[in-house]
């Protein structure tokens, strides 16, 4: 089963991103804060996951979302490659978001 789930905060305002075939697609970065303390001032260490939407998902978060609103996604990861010259250069995995919750905004920000 590939399924991935991610609570987390927007790092930066969405902006959406229409190709050559018209489809639709944006990239977010999650701040998911890790479940536990740790280090030497016992705080939470935040991760950053780099997320891509596509089509609606992609669209309603960009309408919806701005940075430091929150957000849950179930996801799947995808390892994509990287080929130029015919020859696979590299590759990395990617977090393909599904569904997207909007959960909350800043209490500071306006609607």
């Amino acid at each position: 089963m590939n399924q991935l789930i991610l609570v987390g905060r927007i790092v930066e305002d969405p902006e959406l991103t229409v190709l050559d075939n018209g489809t639709k697609v944006s990239t977010v970065t999650l701040a998911v804060k890790r479940g536990f303390k740790s280090g030497e001032n016992n705080q939470y260490e935040t991760d950053f996951f780099k997320c891509t939407l596509w089509s609606g998902i992609a669209e309603a978060t960009v309408n919806y979302c701005k940075k430091g609103h929150t957000v849950g996604v179930k996801a799947r990861i995808q390892q994509t490659h990287f080929v130029q010259n015919e020859k696979k250069v590299f590759s990395y995995p990617e977090i393909i978001v599904e569904k997207i919750t909007f959960i909350n905004k800043p209490k500071n920000q306006e609607e």
